[in-house]
């Protein structure tokens, strides 16, 4: 997520205009550049009670392109500057009570949106490294990548939540949301298709639910402690409705050893 000063100031004065408090302040960083995200945190000044780490997107004109981490795009604007914020802020005492990540029903497949259930072969150290640094696919196709990008993100969570008992740290899809600009860094074609076509009609069907359903998920999972630490939650079926735990659908993502080797493989690329 690219810093944009002036689009933070403008959401400050939406806060407060529908808030009626002068409390927001405006922490700047670049989730795709780790260095960016350490100097952010070290802006700090006070412990925060609760994170939630919704920056993410399809990764641009070019999501497949490697970063000076290494990682591709959507790997480093969605998962690698989110470690190094959670990880920093746990280590240095400035987070308290819970974390919540966002992930993606893309995490466990989605049929009816023609997008696959991720199939690993060994869940090893060195498969999820070519999935963060690109050399997993023979050829990058960004509809398909997401859902092994948000799997990653699903197991290190998992992983950290165990290290760190003390605060409770939650992976929660907000579903299929209208309202937001996930989609806006698709290529041209498939940004028209999701906005003009996907978009208009999935509502109607039920299958997409508002901003504020969506955001609704977030808070929950951050305040209500139903929502286990460790765990990712996402739609029951489809992208919206009630949630449950995936786990029910990938059992795989339960496994302490598959998340610690996705949390080993990320740290490969942050120096």
């Amino acid at each position: 997520m690219q810093k944009n000063p002036q689009r933070a100031r403008s959401r400050q004065k939406d806060l407060e205009k529908a808030t009626g408090r002068n409390i927001f302040q405006i922490v700047i960083m670049d989730v795709s550049d780790p260095e960016s995200v350490r100097v952010a945190v070290s802006s700090l000044t006070e412990p925060i009670e609760g994170l939630v780490m919704n920056a993410g997107g399809m990764g641009g004109a070019n999501p497949g392109a490697l970063t000076k981490d290494g990682v591709h795009q959507m790997m480093a604007t969605n998962v690698l500057g989110h470690v190094v914020l959670l990880e920093e802020m746990l280590k240095t005492g400035m987070l308290t009570k819970a974390a919540v990540y966002a992930g993606s029903e893309a995490a466990r497949g989605v049929a009816i949106m023609g997008m696959a259930k991720p199939k690993l072969k060994s869940f090893s150290v060195d498969e999820f490294a070519s999935i963060a640094d690109a050399s997993f696919w023979k050829k990058y196709d960004p509809m398909v990548a997401y859902g092994y990008v948000k799997l990653t993100a699903n197991l290190w969570m998992s992983s950290v939540a165990r290290k760190y008992p003390e605060v409770r740290i939650v992976t929660m899809s907000p579903g299929g949301t209208t309202g937001t600009d996930v989609m806006s860094d698709l290529p041209p074609f498939m940004k028209f298709f999701f906005e003009n076509i996907a978009m208009k009609i999935m509502p109607s069907l039920g299958m997409f639910h508002s901003l504020e359903v969506g955001a609704k998920r977030f808070v929950d999972a951050l305040n209500d402690a139903q929502y286990k630490s460790g765990k990712f939650y996402a739609s029951k079926s489809g992208v919206s409705g009630k949630v449950l735990d995936q786990a029910s659908y990938y059992p795989e993502i339960d496994n302490p050893k598959y998340q610690d080797n996705a949390n080993e493989a990320l740290h490969r690329f942050i120096k």
